[in-house]
């Protein structure tokens, strides 16, 4: 069987999980990794070249994954990726992806490749999962819990507050509200309210706390109109219990069947590690990606768009007999 090749763009924690990945599937083999950095001063498993470097090899590749940050990185790339490769990306802002998947739509079908956009858990399979519930049930609420788990974009805007040290935040969904959903009560559901954040931070020496509290809970679109609660730690206290990088949540539908009767359609998540979970995601779409150039079916895709079979490295007699 000829394996399908992949490239990485970016070895951050999600390069690093998809480099880590990609062992667990056989049909597809790492062809390189493509850094801004020095190649040299990585500590990779696989090779590793200038993202400089990377054209040529446009004939030993057929899916890039790109693993750069949604804020300024793919934006970028993965327009000007898509000109050569067939690309799977994990941008994650959610007002702006109709604009990405315009552009890559454009791009792609310009060029003939495929570029697969906003895959991972949110957006991705909980998009789906909320896809699948209000099609199910059209009468109905959607609620949508992120956590337990640690946020690294949070925690990196707690990191840029004047005298703090070090930081780690989470969010915590709140159980109350969790609970009267599954019991099928009606509640009053915003993002803000439904959700609690969790900061533990290490102050730099001679910072004043009250002030350091206050840029936290008063900083717009992280906390502003959360509750938070701030613990104030040492750093070595902070190495112990907060470097890993677990998360989750869960999708529920609350639908009517009849007039009288509630079903509840409920997808769930508890993550070790949200950037290897992240990086499995997009390893399946890689292969998906893959499929969808080989029948020349070019042109941005999202997880709306594609069948769920692309994603299984088994045949679909073996799915049929297997799974359904």
């Amino acid at each position: 069987m000829k394996k399908t090749r992949i490239g990485i763009v970016g070895y951050g924690n999600l390069g690093k999980g998809v480099e880590a990945g990609l062992k667990h599937s056989p049909d597809l083999e790492l062809t390189g990794i493509f850094t801004r950095r020095q190649p040299d001063q990585l500590e990779t498993l696989s090779p590793a070249y200038s993202i400089d470097k990377l054209i040529d090899f446009k004939n030993s590749i057929d899916v890039l994954i790109l693993c750069g940050g949604s804020q300024k990185d793919i934006p970028l790339q993965a327009p000007e990726l898509a000109q050569t490769f067939n690309t799977v990306d994990t941008y994650d802002n959610h007002n702006e992806i109709p604009v990405h998947f315009e552009r890559l739509d454009k791009v792609a079908k310009e060029n003939k490749t495929v570029a697969v956009l906003s895959t991972g858990w949110d957006p991705g399979l909980f998009s789906l999962n909320r896809l699948i519930a209000e099609a199910i049930m059209p009468k109905g609420e959607t609620y949508t819990f992120w956590g337990p788990g640690l946020s690294q974009g949070h925690s990196d805007a707690v990191r840029r507050v004047k005298g703090v040290k070090n930081a780690a935040q989470y969010t915590v969904p709140k159980k109350e509200r969790v609970d009267k959903v599954k019991d099928k009560q009606p509640i009053h559901y915003n993002k803000k309210e439904a959700h609690k954040r969790v900061v533990y931070l290490v102050l730099e020496e001679g910072a004043d706390e009250s002030k350091v509290k206050e840029a936290i809970i008063s900083m717009p679109d992280y906390f502003q109109g959360y509750e938070t609660k701030i613990t104030i730690l040492d750093q070595d206290t902070l190495d112990k219990d907060h470097q890993g990088m677990p998360h989750g949540g869960t999708v529920i539908r609350q639908g009517k069947t009849t007039d009288e009767n509630t079903a509840i359609y409920q997808f769930g998540l508890d993550l070790d590690s949200n950037p290897e979970f992240t990086a499995a995601v997009t390893i399946a779409y890689a292969r998906a990606a893959a499929r969808l150039a080989k029948e020349r079916q070019y042109g941005a895709k999202t997880v709306f768009d594609i069948a769920p079979g692309y994603l299984s490295p088994e045949s679909p007699e073996d799915l049929r007999r297997k799974l359904l």
